[in-house]
């Protein structure tokens, strides 16, 4: 080790600052009293929590990264990954909810000029406007070469058509950023990024789709023929949609992976107050090497998943480039396997009881599946992560 890589060893301090702790604590209440109450109910009946959406709007909870010269908090990645672990603790669907106007307004921050920060994000700050990030479509996913999404340049404005697949909070959202060609010739390279007012004509929410799991948040698909979209609501130029997109997705990934520590702090929590209440020839189950060790695991995984959470959101905050993308993958990668683990897990230490949907195991389980899929599957991220490996592009 040299000097300098021994200076920055001592330097390390896993504490968070008085601050930090205050926003986890908030969180946590929050959390505590106006999501868990709520959220299996709102699971159920795969109704959106509109009403929490409101009362974590007025505690500050929502739209994190707003800069402060436009009223908001203007939080670093770090900071917000702590909050989206503590509402995903309370309930990963609600949680969602919440947390997707930072995928929303990511694409904005990167490449929205002043006016356009101004028009589309001051407004979240006074009420609890919802947006959406629109990339997906029926035929492509992690594949954005296969996007079909089309906007032709017709005067001063660009004439969207096409569709766009699993898009949270779109059936609510007052806006979304959304991904279309503008050259088809150029595959991702002719991809462009818009702002479009979701009531704009021509825009129709096809379905509300019906989900395994984080019932409690709004999935949707929507269509889009001859709609019209102003030339200003163009992020950035012509072309770099992929871009943004890539960049938005780095600096979202280790909240997603913080949520996926939050549903696995759950059923840790719940696995081993049940291990110490349940009792089988004649002691607590928690006294059977069978079930401690799982227990020991969880507790294990989920601790080397949070930390490689907080690695990637400190990159992101010091500017580490390339080496930010690495480890947002390791982070989102390892969470999101983990938390399927752990969750399955806490329905096998609670055994029968942990299939019924009396118990709040099973929902974990079934929210937990989506963090495998959802903003790269887990294969995708073993794909950038061989990638930054063998083809190392650099800073």
């Amino acid at each position: 080790m040299t000097t300098s890589e021994t200076d920055i060893a001592r330097g390390v301090s896993f504490a968070l600052s008085a601050e930090q702790a205050g926003l986890r604590a908030l969180a946590r209440e929050f959390a505590e009293k106006e999501i868990r109450p709520k959220a299996a109910a709102y699971d159920e009946a795969q109704t959106h929590a509109a009403e929490v959406v409101v009362k974590a709007h007025e505690v500050g909870l929502m739209n994190l990264h707003v800069p402060k010269e436009l009223g908001g908090l203007g939080l670093s990645c770090f900071d917000g990954m702590l909050i989206g672990e503590e509402l995903n603790w309370g309930c990963s669907g609600i949680g969602t909810t919440l947390g997707s106007n930072g995928l929303g307004i990511g694409p904005i921050l990167i490449a929205g000029s002043d006016e356009q920060k101004r028009q589309w994000l001051a407004p979240l700050i006074d009420e609890p406007i919802l947006c959406s990030f629109a990339l997906t479509e029926p035929d492509a996913g992690s594949d954005v070469a296969r996007i079909k999404t089309t906007a032709e340049r017709v005067g001063d404005d660009y004439v969207l058509n096409g569709s766009k697949m699993f898009i949270t909070n779109a059936g609510h959202a007052a806006w979304a950023i959304v991904f279309a060609l503008t050259d088809r010739t150029k595959g991702h390279r002719g991809l462009s990024a818009f702002v479009l007012p979701m009531d704009s004509d021509g825009m129709t929410i096809e379905k509300h789709l019906d989900k395994m799991g984080q019932r409690a948040t709004d999935t949707s698909a929507f269509a889009m023929a001859d709609v019209k979209v102003p030339a200003a609501n163009r992020l950035g130029a012509e072309g770099e949609g992929f871009k943004i997109a890539m960049q938005t997705l780095d600096f979202t990934r280790p909240g997603t992976a913080a949520a996926a520590v939050g549903v696995a702090q759950a059923a840790y929590e719940l696995a081993v107050e049940y291990a110490k209440q349940r009792v089988t020839f004649d002691v607590p189950i928690a006294m059977h090497q069978a079930i401690n060790f799982m227990i020991a695991d969880m507790a294990t995984e989920i601790e080397a998943s949070r930390l490689l959470v907080w690695q990637a959101a400190w990159m992101l905050d010091d500017g580490r480039g390339r080496g930010a993308t690495l480890y947002s993958s390791f982070a989102k990668r390892f969470s999101a396997d983990t938390v399927m683990k752990v969750t399955t897990d806490a329905v096998q230490v609670y055994g029968g009881y942990g299939y019924m949907k009396e118990y709040p195991v099973e929902k974990l389980m079934r929210d937990a599946k989506l963090f495998q899929i959802y903003e790269g599957t887990s294969q995708i991220q073993r794909l950038v992560i061989a990638r930054e490996i063998f083809l190392p592009r650099g800073d």
